[in-house]
């Protein structure tokens, strides 16, 4: 009898992954491939939509295939900022641009006289002014440098959009992905911005469509298929489905995002400064996010100290939290954050001289002393809406399994309760919950994410599932 699945691709900029998930939303079955880049007609760096596309059609015909194995379902998450053009054929045109793709600063200004003058975008779409990595920008940068591939474009779909359509023909819009730093979406209105209809730019997008119910279905088949999400917002769905009280989740990897979904107050103009924004979960409500460029630091910072105390990059794996050393830090010199005109840009570790330090160990709790500070300077623009008391931070992804980083911020935030949280594959799993009710008639399952709790005092950690 083969095993009921649903099946999730996957797709991060370096990374393409499908997931088959069991009933239980267990992993029985997964691939990985990493594509190869092509370059725009300018050059730069992008996605290569052909090669993608071919590798997603052949993933999913090689699991419809597997006989051990019964596909009821298919889901998709992407990476976010990036549109897919269709011609009226529904032929691919132009290119998936890269969202780290130079914008003109001629352009760029040309906008903002426009329909900035008085620069409240930011604070009516709820996102900063990106350039490239706001999908919305370039779209309209298309439209005004490229007029002869604007003429030819019928439809622009983000990524995961675009996926979908590949097995439902469908053409849909989805609330995650316009919600996700585009410029496009005016958060009090809840309908596109003045500046997309003034441009002509909401008639190249489908219809908005749910997130937790199915487009179409594979033709031929039963297979149910869902209208696919943004990443970020994929990943929060199993802990918005795993807890009731009110969490203030940090996922952390290259970027550090702090996510609020129970902050209901309207983005300011300090908190757009500081780089937060919101998000569209999947059921339309906005997550205010603040973003931190942690990881990457601590990366850069990892090369430094190898270097100069003659040891390999990862040997901070090796240190074990010392808080009488961390205490000794404190009271020598407080951890300080570099900031400029009140903006949060790193920990300011950058800026110390490491001959000071008389170990590597001492380095490396300093550096976390003043990352942690950032982090949490960055945590607090969006951790409290005085309507919605929130009582417990999660923290995944690369930093939740850091001894320093976690006693640390468990310390500096001695009113809630700080807990490490592993689950697998957060955001395909949410993929794969977001349309639950559409293919597995079972309950979802109360152990779908395990849970280390650190507390301001060191001990061993607690682990349980919930």
């Amino acid at each position: 009898m083969p095993f009921t699945v649903i099946a999730v691709i996957d797709v991060g900029k370096t990374n393409k992954k499908l997931f088959l998930f069991d009933q239980l939303y267990r992993i029985v079955w997964e691939k990985s491939q990493q594509l190869p880049e092509r370059v725009d007609e300018d050059g730069d760096p992008c996605e290569d939509v052909d090669e993608l596309t071919r590798w997603v059609k052949d993933a999913v015909d090689e699991v419809l295939a597997l006989p051990q194995f019964a596909v009821q379902a298919l889901n998709f998450s992407t990476y976010g900022a990036s549109f897919v053009y269709l011609d009226a054929d529904r032929k691919l045109v132009g290119q998936l641009y890269n969202y780290l793709k130079p914008f003109p600063e001629s352009l760029r200004r040309q906008f903002v006289e426009q329909y900035d003058p008085a620069g409240e975008l930011a604070l009516q779409t709820a996102s900063p002014l990106m350039d490239s990595l706001n999908s919305g920008l370039m779209l309209y940068r298309i439209r005004h440098d490229k007029p002869q591939l604007f003429r030819q474009i019928r439809h622009a779909l983000h990524l995961p959009q675009y996926l979908s359509h590949l097995f439902t023909d469908e053409v849909v819009s989805d609330v995650t992905s316009i919600g996700c730093h585009t410029l496009l979406w005016n958060f009090s209105r809840q309908q596109y911005h003045d500046w997309v209809v003034a441009e002509g730019l909401d008639r190249l997008f489908g219809q908005l469509y749910p997130a937790d119910q199915v487009v179409g279905t594979i033709a031929g088949t039963q297979v149910h298929v869902g209208g696919g999400l943004h990443d970020s917002s994929a990943a929060l769905i199993p802990y918005l489905a795993s807890f009731q009280e009110p969490f203030l989740l940090i996922s952390t990897g290259t970027w550090c995002i702090s996510l609020n979904p129970f902050n209901a107050e309207p983005l300011t103009a300090n908190e757009l400064q500081n780089d937060c924004l919101c998000y569209l979960q999947y059921k339309g409500q906005p997550v205010k996010a603040s973003r931190l460029f942690a990881g990457y630091e601590h990366e850069q910072q990892m090369k430094r100290l190898a270097v100069h105390f003659g040891v390999a990059p990862d040997y901070y794996k090796q240190v074990r939290y010392n808080e009488a050393l961390v205490e000794q830090l404190r009271q020598a010199e407080p951890g300080r954050q570099q900031t400029k005109a009140g903006v949060i840009l790193d920990s300011g570790f950058g800026e110390r001289e490491l001959g000071l330090f008389p170990d590597y160990e001492t380095a490396y709790h300093q550096f976390m002393i003043d990352l942690v500070a950032a982090q949490v300077a960055s945590t607090d623009l969006v951790l409290t809406d005085r309507s919605v008391p929130l009582s417990r931070i999660y923290v995944d992804g690369g930093f939740s399994h850091n001894p320093l980083y976690m006693n640390l911020l468990a310390a500096a935030f001695p009113q809630h309760a700080v807990w490490a949280a592993s689950v697998a594959q957060a955001t395909a799993l949410g993929a794969a919950l977001a349309i639950h009710n559409e293919w597995n008639p079972m309950p979802v399952p109360a152990d779908l994410i395990t849970l280390r709790q650190y507390t301001r005092t060191p001990s061993l950690p607690v682990q349980t599932s919930v």
